[in-house]
């Protein structure tokens, strides 16, 4: 088997975590984006990092007043931890 396909993801998306935190509805997220709620839902559903503009993630930062950090995560390797 494919040993890229074996592993997980290293990099998270957490943006539906971070809406449910900050009790944020898709409706309201897109009204303060100015972007389609469609949109929203559909970034909202990725569980790894999606393809996000500089544009898109300043939108999603601004409105949830958040840095990208809160949106994205970082998870090493287990031998990545080590070094």
């Amino acid at each position: 088997m494919d040993m890229l396909l074996e592993r997980k993801p290293l990099i998270r998306w957490k943006l539906r975590e971070l809406m449910a935190r900050k009790r944020v509805s898709i409706r309201k997220l897109a009204e303060l984006t100015g972007m389609h709620r469609n949109s929203i839902n559909h970034l909202r559903d990725f569980d790894v990092l999606p393809q996000v503009g500089a544009e898109t993630l300043e939108k999603l930062c601004r409105a949830l007043q958040c840095t990208p950090s809160d949106l994205i995560e970082y998870i090493p390797e287990p031998e990545e931890e080590q070094i």
